[in-house]
């Protein structure tokens, strides 16, 4: 399997399929570059070169005790980008991943990046603070650093129920989808998945949104029950150059599984535009 190693000597796992312009995309926490299987396959099929890595402590990427934060993960971003010698790039991040994707493109894509899309994404700032005060409690996150510590395969296990909307009224629970979550986020390790949680609420991205020029496509739904619409993608939007924000009534956070009938084809579009 494919491996860069960084330069703390961190090996990165990744895929890498096809030809014609890179798309390359970000997943989000705790899983792996398999959660993007139905767009890599997707956009494979429309004649592009898709990518997808694992980030540092998830998946098949290894298992080091430190550099679990944002910018390293925009370094390691920017070392497979330079290893590929990637240009002309559309980056796709999803939640955690759509903050990964954002400090990457602001502190590492100069010249190699042509769009952004930052789909269910964590910035501009997921905790509550003074200067924030839309956003989660630090309890929200405690709570899920005490599950990642004592029980991460419970925890893991009910994840996925709010994640995909599966605990909305009238919704089935999908059994293969949900065991796929679950399989994705035990592949990592405890202490990355611990470290990433403060990685991904208590980081602030204003300034790294701020900076980015590129056309970027803000998608969100607004049952989004991980990441919140009104203190997430309604901000970005205003504080990003040159954004699009397009809202989905009714879909839940992981909404590029449980419609990707509808996410995909309007990814699409964007990209060709």
């Amino acid at each position: 399997m494919p491996f860069i190693k960084t330069q703390d000597n961190t090996d990165i796992h990744y895929k890498d399929w096809g030809s014609g312009q890179p798309i390359v995309f970000h997943h989000g926490w705790p899983l792996s570059g398999d959660d993007w299987d139905t767009q890599m396959l997707y956009f494979l099929q429309q004649g592009y070169r898709v990518i997808a890595h694992d980030r540092r402590g998830h998946g098949r990427s290894s298992q080091p005790a430190g550099g679990h934060e944002m910018d390293t993960y925009a370094a390691d971003v920017a070392a497979l980008a330079k290893h590929l010698d990637l240009r002309d790039a559309v980056h796709i991040g999803h939640s955690t991943g759509g903050g990964e994707a954002a400090r990457y493109v602001a502190q590492h894509g100069e010249g190699r990046v042509a769009k952004l899309v930052l789909i269910g994404a964590v910035p501009p700032l997921m905790l509550k603070t003074e200067t924030n005060p839309g956003g989660l409690p630090i309890e929200v996150f405690d709570g899920i650093r005490a599950g990642v510590a004592n029980d991460r395969a419970g925890t893991y296990w009910e994840f996925p129920l709010p994640f995909y909307g599966f605990n909305r009224p009238g919704v089935k629970v999908s059994e293969s989808v949900r065991a796929n979550w679950w399989r994705q986020g035990m592949m990592g390790a405890a202490n990355a998945h611990y470290e990433c949680v403060a990685a991904f609420s208590a980081t602030d991205f204003t300034e790294d949104l701020k900076k980015i020029s590129v056309p970027t496509l803000v998608m969100h739904g607004d049952d989004d029950q991980i990441v919140p619409i009104a203190d997430s993608a309604l901000l970005s939007a205003k504080l990003l150059r040159n954004a699009t924000l397009k809202v989905y009534p009714g879909f839940p956070h992981g909404m590029c599984t449980t419609h990707a009938d509808v996410i995909n084809p309007d990814l699409l579009a964007f990209i060709r535009s």
